[in-house]
């Protein structure tokens, strides 16, 4: 019963028709055709959103920077792009000109500030930013 049972097996047939073959190729490529421009969108979204999240961290540090500030003010408008946030420098209440580091207001998001060169605790994304005195900020995307 059992040689006649594996027997069927053994003379059944042995592989894909070039029917079958074609047709998996085409739901496949009918599958690729759809993921991979969706794939590209989420992407360039997320590249995106990096920029503007970035560009809110430096925001909100900035503000938290100008409100210790005894002006309210920056020190100097900086002109030139830069990444390097220990150049952005505000006069605290009590303190002497440019005591205040945007840098020391960018701490905490992943860094630490001790085995890290500073400017990078603020600037992951590769942007620029340049700054007004009154603390107004542009940022300048990589290509």
């Amino acid at each position: 019963m059992v040689k006649k049972f594996l027997k069927h097996f053994r003379y059944g047939q042995k592989g894909f028709t070039l029917i079958e073959l074609l047709v998996v190729i085409g739901i496949l490529g009918a599958i690729a055709a759809i993921v991979v421009p969706n794939v590209g969108k989420y992407i360039g979204r997320g590249k995106t959103e990096s920029y503007e999240t970035e560009l809110h961290n430096i925001q909100t540090s900035t503000m938290a920077m100008l409100v210790d500030s005894l002006t309210g003010k920056l020190d100097a408008a900086i002109t030139t792009p830069t990444s390097d946030m220990s150049t952005v420098l505000a006069t605290s209440l009590g303190g002497t000109a440019g005591d205040l580091q945007l840098s020391d207001y960018c701490t905490g998001l992943g860094d630490d500030p001790t085995t890290v060169p500073v400017e990078t605790t603020c600037v992951k994304t590769g942007c620029t930013y340049t700054f007004t005195i009154d603390g107004a900020i542009t940022q300048t995307t990589p290509p």
